[in-house]
């Protein structure tokens, strides 16, 4: 039981720590083009993924970060319809969400609707598996456990709003081979492979 509650601790500070990235954002217009919007994020993580979208969920545009730190980059979004749209900063730990509208060749930023929405960590260890969310998090989380090869369901848990989750998967006995977490939580999907 201290080797579960020493390991949850370990996470909570995975998470701390790696969740200072893509701390904050800016935006603001060039001066030599009243067109280009100079989007910068503080501190982004390599790999971390930029998509532009409608709130249909149709992908404008897409890029995945290739270096550790800074990120800033010139956008004309004048050229887009008049409409409601999102920015999304998806990173391993959490997607920081950054809406604005375009009306009339006028971009408006709504800085008060930004949010950050963290995924749940998932740490292998040997043949343990351990699951982590945050309670500050505030929304429900379920997840579904799959056997990869055939998909066969293992299984399933769900969560409330408000709600730590904080659990220890022993795979010891279990079947080798891959594992499919599928994480659902604010009307996303998240899916995490684990090799056993």
């Amino acid at each position: 039981m201290k080797n579960l509650v020493r390991k949850s601790l370990v996470a909570v500070g995975l998470m701390m720590s790696l969740s200072t990235f893509a701390g904050s954002t800016d935006f603001n217009l060039k001066d030599n083009d009243k067109n280009i919007t100079n989007l910068r994020f503080e501190n982004v993580r390599k790999g971390s993924t930029l998509i532009i979208k409608d709130l249909e969920g149709i992908v404008l545009y897409k890029e995945v970060i290739e270096k550790t730190g800074d990120y800033s980059k010139g956008f004309d979004l004048t050229s887009l319809p008049n409409g409601d749209y999102l920015f999304e900063l998806d990173s391993e730990l959490k997607i920081v969400v950054v809406p604005f509208k375009v009306n009339s060749s006028e971009v408006v930023f709504n800085k008060e609707s930004e949010e950050s929405i963290y995924k749940p960590v998932l740490i292998k260890k040997n043949q343990m598996v351990y699951v982590w969310k945050a309670e500050s998090d505030q929304s429900s989380l379920s997840y579904k456990i799959y056997y990869a090869d055939n998909y066969d369901f293992v299984l399933s848990e769900r969560f409330e709003e408000m709600e730590e989750v904080s659990k220890a998967y022993d795979f010891s006995t279990a079947k080798k081979g891959n594992y499919v977490f599928v994480f659902e939580s604010k009307g996303r999907k998240y899916t995490k492979i684990v090799k056993i």
